[in-house]
């Protein structure tokens, strides 16, 4: 909106509500009614999910979890902005579980910047890559079809990420466990990308989740990612 010059009061007037509903979308995160959030989304130039991705969610889902927030059938189908801007939000916690994830990188060759700002007003980021030589991550490998490539993005990776190695607050190691899920944390919210046995992980589905209280799924996956910070070592800065 800041871009395009757009007021409550201009878009509300496009769209046909009131503008104190268009208030609500940006000061308290409300979701529009689909409808609604296309004719937006079109006055605006950007894409709708991109904005709300909470659209995507089918309606049976919250019937299943409280805690799922939106719902991917793949991981290309997430714009890369929806975790940089979850990294940005942060406040207490960042928390990465990647065998490599250069689209990240990729998409942001600054993305360590974000991080260590974060890291400078208090947050911890820990961010756990995978073990280019251990044997699970060549077996994935061999299961994705990638071969050698998988082990090439973890050097890729370990080469992005290694100019955070000794920044205060931030922690990076690598892991040689069994990657059963990509988690991608920010405080209480996490994106989970599930891996599939000869599937590569951008055609894998992905969840995004909000902590609804103690023992639910979002600490199931939480819990998880501490007990494979606790295998893993630490990067070398050289």
């Amino acid at each position: 909106m800041a871009a395009g010059g757009w007021t409550h009061t201009g878009l509300a007037m496009t769209v046909g509500v009131d503008p104190k509903s268009v208030e609500r979308w940006v000061n308290l995160g409300r979701t529009p009614r689909r409808a609604t959030a296309v004719q937006a989304a079109k006055a605006l130039g950007e894409d709708v999910y991109a904005l709300w991705p909470q659209l995507r969610q089918p309606r049976a889902a919250r019937a299943v979890s409280p805690e799922l927030v939106a719902f991917y059938d793949q991981r290309a189908d997430l714009p890369v902005s929806t975790l940089t801007d979850l990294f940005a939000q942060a406040r207490e916690r960042i928390d990465v579980l990647v065998y490599a994830a250069v689209f990240l990188h990729e998409a942001y060759p600054r993305l360590n910047d974000p991080l260590r700002e974060r890291a400078a007003a208090g947050c911890t980021v820990r961010v756990a890559l995978g073990e280019a030589d251990s044997p699970n991550v060549r077996q994935r490998g061999r299961e994705e079809a990638f071969g050698h490539g998988i082990e090439s993005r973890c050097r890729l990776a370990a080469m992005h990420f290694r100019p955070l190695v000794g920044v205060t607050g931030i922690g990076v190691r690598t892991h040689s466990t069994t990657l059963y899920n990509s988690l991608y944390r920010s405080d209480d919210q996490v994106v989970v990308n599930a891996h599939v046995w000869g599937v590569n992980a951008y055609a894998s589905p992905l969840w995004q989740l909000r902590r609804g209280g103690d023992g639910g799924l979002f600490d199931t996956y939480a819990t998880s990612f501490d007990a494979v910070w606790a295998t893993a070592t630490p990067l070398p800065e050289v």
